[in-house]
């Protein structure tokens, strides 16, 4: 239990450096929660007009979430993918921001792929492949979020799916707002203002 409460709280305290907000503030790029969505993830930086910022973004946020899961399981095995939910979490819901952070997605291809990189690549093939056909950056995200658990279980690593399935459910919960746009045909394409 003391193993599994370490790495929740490790996960949710590295989930929850806002790596958008730090880059955009160096970069004297504006407030993120002033622009766009207001959140904290790499298409809202992208929404900036700064495209390495963006991408440096989409980095770290995917680079933290591996992190999490190789520590976690370095550390206290057997733990890594509840460190990885917290890491999302994390994200999403920084104390740092009151809680005002991202949506999840790039961290959570970042857990996927420290678990089991086939569920990562998996993960990345629907998010660009969804992305490449709708241009529309939350569709890409919410359909690759639902597809890691059942990669994750199809591919052989059943015992990650339900941490994975948690993880989707609240990366779909924190993209409510684009499901409403999605349905009423008013969600924001990438490249178009």
């Amino acid at each position: 239990m003391i193993d599994l409460l370490s790495a929740l709280v490790f996960g949710y305290v590295l989930g929850s450096i806002p790596f958008g907000v730090i880059l955009t503030r160096m970069a004297g790029a504006g407030n993120l929660h002033e622009i766009g969505s207001g959140g904290t993830g790499a298409t809202n930086v992208l929404r900036t007009g700064r495209k390495g910022l963006a991408a440096a973004t989409l980095l770290l946020d995917l680079a933290k979430g591996v992190t999490v899961v190789l520590v976690a399981r370095a550390i206290w095995p057997g733990t890594e993918h509840w460190a990885g939910l917290a890491a999302v979490i994390g994200h999403c819901l920084p104390v740092w921001l009151r809680f005002r952070g991202g949506k999840g997605v790039a961290t959570l291809m970042g857990v996927a792929l420290g678990l089991a990189w086939p569920v990562g690549l998996a993960f990345a093939v629907v998010w660009l492949g969804m992305l490449a056909v709708t241009r529309i950056s939350s569709a890409g995200g919410m359909s690759a979020a639902v597809a890691a658990p059942l990669a994750a279980y199809g591919l052989g690593w059943p015992h990650y799916a339900l941490a994975l399935a948690l993880m989707a459910a609240f990366v779909l919960w924190r993209h409510r707002a684009n499901i409403g746009r999605l349905m009423a045909g008013t969600e924001p394409r990438v490249g178009k203002k």
